[in-house]
């Protein structure tokens, strides 16, 4: 649904909404019984939630695609991501509260593992401890190249952020992340001419990277995604009339929240953590997006049982979100991570909804199969959620006479 649609219809109102995204929630049937991850979980609450409210599945971008991050969080901010559509580089450059400049092209970066023939091993150099990353970092705002200043900063574990400033800079290059291991990096080719220069600056650096970290395995090696350049899109306020906060531990995800013009609030680990930032701030917004990690890291992980165990400890804490005395809560994920295939996939994503205005629909238990018979439908455009929240927060007019 279009935007400029919704932003006509947007009315005032008193009512407050919680999104929580418990990152990668999906799975497949591939445990004990062969359930989902969500299925074998033991989740009273948010099965009690899911009893009282509507349920279904949510496509993230379309039919078959499979989205990243980003692109999955537009999805449910409301932003068709095929219409809205930016760069990884970009998300973590805001995250980590960096000050990206008209022309800057960032990227995300991960330290990797390479063997003697320069093949990835692990694309996530064992997941490096962030100190370990901040000595690597160091060693790279070491390495200059002609034509652009080059600024390093650590993200997270094996993350970091790359950003090139000059003049004459395109984003227009493709990643050098392979995207599985048993091959070698990427060249980071230019998709035109005006990309050129950017991606002979890019080859020059990630040679010097390749000198600097060659003696610290498992970290020896940089891939690149995610090249981006800062866009221009409506506030999140522009769009929905809503005060928004994002609570998020990640730096990416509070880098999404922030192009669109939400605060980002002090993000602890826990769910608990969370939702005592929220009551703190209660008052100030009409809109908390909380975010959840670990179940997408340990669906990344390919570890079942540890999937399994994230989202129960988030079911533990979600009572403190509830004790709020929200009007409208949202759960659901940004995109399915199965442990059986130990990345994101296409498939359709749970989804819940509950308000004192929603049609329960029969639903006893928050899972994949049972959400297939939901209210909400089996394939939910992931855009359509904020609309029904606004809906059923009583925050949209009637359209037409």
């Amino acid at each position: 649904m279009k935007l400029e649609f919704i932003q006509n219809l947007v009315k005032p109102a008193d009512s407050k909404i919680v999104l929580l995204v418990l990152d990668g929630l999906g799975g497949l049937p591939s445990g004990p019984q062969g359930r989902t991850e969500l299925e074998a979980a033991n989740t009273p609450n948010l099965d009690e939630l899911a009893r009282r409210g509507i349920c279904g599945l949510h496509v993230p971008v379309g039919p078959g695609i499979t989205p990243g991050s980003g692109p999955g969080h537009l999805g449910l901010f409301g932003y068709d991501p095929t219409e809205y559509k930016v760069g990884r580089g970009v998300l973590s450059a805001l995250g980590v509260e960096f000050d990206l400049q008209h022309g800057d092209v960032a990227a995300r970066g991960n330290f990797c593992t390479v063997d003697d023939e320069g093949l990835v091993t692990d694309r996530r150099a064992g997941r490096i401890s962030t100190e370990k990353n901040e000595e690597l970092c160091e060693l790279l705002r070491e390495i200059e190249v002609e034509g652009a200043e080059i600024h390093i900063e650590t993200v997270k574990e094996h993350r970091m952020l790359f950003v090139l400033r000059g003049e004459g800079l395109s984003d227009e290059i493709n990643d050098t992340d392979p995207q599985e291991t048993g091959k070698k990096p990427e060249e980071p080719v230019p998709a035109t001419e005006a990309a050129q220069k950017t991606s002979r600056l890019v080859k020059e650096f990630l040679n010097q990277a390749a000198e600097k970290l060659a003696d610290h395995a498992p970290a020896n090696m940089l891939l690149l995604r995610g090249f981006a350049q800062r866009p221009g899109w409506p506030t999140f306020q522009e769009a929905f009339g809503l005060r928004s906060a994002a609570i998020a531990s990640y730096p990416m995800y509070r880098g999404v929240a922030k192009l669109l013009g939400m605060d980002t609030l002090e993000g602890p680990a826990s769910i608990e953590e969370k939702a005592a930032v929220a009551r703190e701030h209660w008052d100030d917004y009409d809109f908390f997006f909380i975010h959840k990690k670990s179940v997408d890291s340990r669906g990344e992980d390919g570890d079942f049982e540890a999937k399994v165990r994230a989202i129960e400890e988030a079911d533990a804490q979600l009572q403190a979100l509830l004790d709020l005395e929200p009007d409208v809560v949202i759960v659901t994920g940004d995109h399915s991570t199965p442990a059986q295939l130990a990345y994101h996939s296409w498939h359709p994503v749970p989804v819940l909804l509950w308000s004192e205005q929603c049609r329960t629909d029969g639903v006893e238990t928050f899972g994949e199969r049972d959400c297939l018979r939901g209210g909400l439908g089996a394939r939910l455009p992931a855009v359509d959620l904020m609309p029904l929240a606004l809906a059923n927060a009583l925050r949209l007019d009637k359209f037409g006479a």
